[in-house]
C-alpha cells in the first residue's frame, strides 16, 4: 500500500511558469466520498486509475495503477465531474514542487503541492508560494469537482 503525504499552498507569483516540465491533465471521479476517492486520470498520453483513502493529518493511503489510455477515456464518460489543469514540475532546493494551473470551472486557481517522505519533513518554501491550504478541504481536487473555484 502506498502513502501520500503532501502539503498544498496557494501560488502568489508566476515564476513557476519558467519550468519546461509541464503536462496536461484531465481527471474524473468514479467515486467521490469523504472516506474514499476513485479517480481516472489522463496525463498526456498516459492513463491511471487511482484509489485514495481518507486523509488523516496530511497523510492518506493511495494506490495508483497505469491503465490503457483508451479504457481511461471511456471511463471518463462515467465520471460525475472532470478537472482540467496544466501541471508544472518545478525543482527547488532539492525538492520537486507540482504547480497546478486549473482550467474550466476552476480557472484562476493555482495551487502548489509538495509530496513529503514524512509528516515531519522540513522543506524550503519558494518565494512564489503563499498561504498554506493543506487543511482546507475546499482545495482538494475531489472537492473542486463538486464546488468549483468560480462558484466560491
Amino acid at each position: 500500500m502506498g502513502k501520500e503525504i503532501e502539503r498544498k499552498f496557494l501560488v502568489i507569483r508566476d515564476d513557476y511558469r519558467l519550468s519546461e516540465k509541464r503536462n496536461s491533465i484531465q481527471q474524473g471521479y468514479l467515486c467521490n466520498e469523504t472516506e474514499q476517492v476513485v479517480r481516472v486520470r489522463l496525463y498526456n498520453k498516459q492513463a491511471f486509475l487511482t484509489i485514495k483513502g481518507k486523509t488523516i493529518g496530511i497523510t492518506r493511503n493511495e494506490w495508483e495503477y497505469p491503465i490503457p489510455y483508451e479504457d481511461a477515456a471511456e471511463l471518463m464518460q462515467l465520471c460525475k465531474g472532470v478537472i482540467e489543469k496544466v501541471r508544472y514540475e518545478v525543482d527547488f532546493k532539492g525538492s520537486t514542487w507540482e504547480v497546478d494551473e486549473f482550467h474550466g470551472q476552476n480557472e484562476g486557481l493555482i495551487v502548489a503541492e509538495i509530496e513529503l517522505k514524512s509528516e515531519k519533513e522540513d522543506i524550503p518554501i519558494p518565494e512564489w508560494v503563499g498561504r498554506e491550504v493543506t487543511d482546507d478541504p475546499k482545495y482538494l481536487n475531489a472537492n473542486l469537482v463538486k464546488n468549483p473555484y468560480q462558484c466560491w
